[in-house]
């Protein structure tokens, strides 16, 4: 299992690589949403906002309001980010839990 530690490095690792994509996805891609991410097994959660193809104001805590919610393991999240697990064959065999709209969640797919 992996720590709060590991996932909160994930997830900056994760906005750094958003950051390097987000001037090839700027004005294909209009999505401003706030996002939270429920690590299950740690019974924690961080949240920030995806905001022009960019993760911004990443911080510790949940936000019971984000238009984006996802939870998972930390083991899931870990490999989710390294791209050792594929998104969408972790949501369908529910490794990954993702509650949005259907349409922020076609736009998801488009940014990861």
């Amino acid at each position: 299992m992996a720590s709060v530690d590991d996932c909160r490095q994930a997830l900056r690792d994760l906005a750094a690589r958003l950051d390097r994509n987000a001037e090839a996805m700027r004005g294909r891609l209009d999505f401003d949403r706030t996002l939270a991410c429920r690590i299950t097994d740690l019974e924690t959660a961080f949240h920030g906002r995806l905001s022009g193809g960019r993760l911004v104001d990443l911080t510790d805590g949940d936000d019971p309001k984000a238009k984006i919610a996802l939870s998972t393991s930390s083991d899931d999240l870990l490999a989710l980010v390294r791209g050792d697990l594929d998104v969408t064959r972790a949501v369908t065999s529910r490794r990954v839990s993702i509650k949005a709209n259907p349409l922020d969640l076609i736009k998801l797919r488009k940014l990861l």
